[in-house]
């Protein structure tokens, strides 16, 4: 008798009797028929109306977002009205998958999901410690934020092929604008002082630089930039803008580039700030002056060098910030603050350059020493 061994062969064995074997399993020595396998049933799990989809989904909300994802300060904003603080996080997106999935409980239905990433912009009360989210309806990740000088908007931008910059409702939560201008990537973007225009910066790659009038959905002013841009700031009065970089300071004269009454794009009139022997630097931060400070640039390196170009563009004085690395710097009336690595932020006079002081840096505890009793 012919059979087939358990490594596959065939082999004769008339002399010896074989074990019987049923629905796979192997009979017991001394029993010549094993009792059989229990029955196995396979049938098709029906699907959830898309009612009890939508009344799952409602049950679900985002309560808080823990962390930050942030490249850089260009993800990162503040209302200056109200002190909320706005900043980009990742976030995972439930989305519709396969049908073979039970039917008796909640958990099925959240098991008939698979993940995305996407993005939500938080909105951070830090008096009140709560927090208020705008999610990202589109599928692609955010890569920049930033408030509208009165608080009530906030524009992002975009990652990935044909990004958008988006304008976002504050109080309401939703969408009120989207512009298409870029392929490959938004790295950076800020609204006017007088909100007129919100200008978006595309990634290296990208390579455009666009001013829009944002109430009309078209651009009134371009231009290309080669180097990559990683900060812009406006100056007081929206005459002009100054984009920071890879060797790069440049200011963009935005009165010069729109008076010409057309209706088609024109381009965006540009000068390069005046670096002399700092030329070779990678600049990470810029804010324009305010108050008497408002015809003064201030650039911060990720060499930790602050730096102040004057209204004709030429870099008048610079600092060294004795820090490893530098990474932003935020700038009043009177005062300069540049945030460093380790968690150290300098501050220094406006109109002199003039140190101060450091922050106090937060307690390792997470908590408020000051308000310890006493032993």
């Amino acid at each position: 008798m012919a059979a087939v061994g358990s490594g596959g062969y065939a082999r004769n064995d008339a002399g010896e009797k074989l074990p019987s074997v049923m629905a796979g399993v192997p009979a017991r020595r001394g029993q010549s028929s094993p009792p059989p396998a229990p029955p196995i049933c396979l049938r098709r799990r029906t699907r959830l109306s898309t009612a009890s989809e939508e009344t799952v989904q409602n049950r679900v909300s985002l309560e808080k977002v823990l962390g930050i994802t942030a490249q850089n300060s260009s993800g990162l904003t503040c209302d200056p009205g109200t002190g909320h603080v706005a900043y980009l996080a990742g976030m995972w997106r439930m989305g519709p998958a396969s049908e073979s999935c039970g039917e008796d409980s909640i958990a099925p239905s959240l098991s008939r999901t698979v993940p995305g990433m996407y993005c939500v912009v938080v909105i951070l009360d830090p008096k009140e410690n709560k927090q208020q989210h705008i999610f990202n309806t589109a599928r692609k990740s955010l890569s920049a934020l930033a408030f509208s000088p009165d608080g009530k908007y906030i524009v992002t931008g975009e990652n990935g092929h044909r990004p958008a910059v988006r304008i976002w409702d504050v109080e309401e939560k939703n969408q009120v604008a989207e512009m298409l201008g870029h392929k490959y990537g938004v790295a950076c973007v800020a609204f006017s002082p007088n909100m007129k225009h919100i200008v978006s910066m595309g990634y290296q790659h990208d390579m455009v630089l666009n001013v829009w009038d944002w109430k009309k959905d078209i651009v009134v002013a371009s231009n290309k930039v080669s180097c990559r841009v990683i900060a812009l700031s406006f100056s007081e009065d929206s005459s002009y803008f100054v984009t920071v970089g890879n060797r790069h300071v440049r200011f963009w004269f935005l009165e010069v580039s729109t008076e010409t009454k057309v209706t088609s794009t024109v381009p965006l009139v540009g000068r390069s700030g005046i670096l002399g022997e700092l030329h070779n630097n990678i600049f990470c931060g810029v804010a324009c002056g305010r108050g008497r400070m408002a015809g003064s640039t201030f650039c911060v390196s990720y060499s930790g060098l602050l730096c102040q170009f004057n209204e004709k563009r030429v870099l008048e004085k610079w600092i060294n910030l004795k820090v490893s690395l530098s990474s932003c710097l935020c700038v009043s009336q009177e005062l300069i603050f540049c945030g460093c690595t380790d968690g150290i932020v300098r501050i220094f006079q406006a109109h002199s350059l003039h140190y101060l002081a450091n922050l106090p840096k937060p307690h390792y505890l997470g908590v408020d020493v000051a308000q310890g009793l006493e032993p």
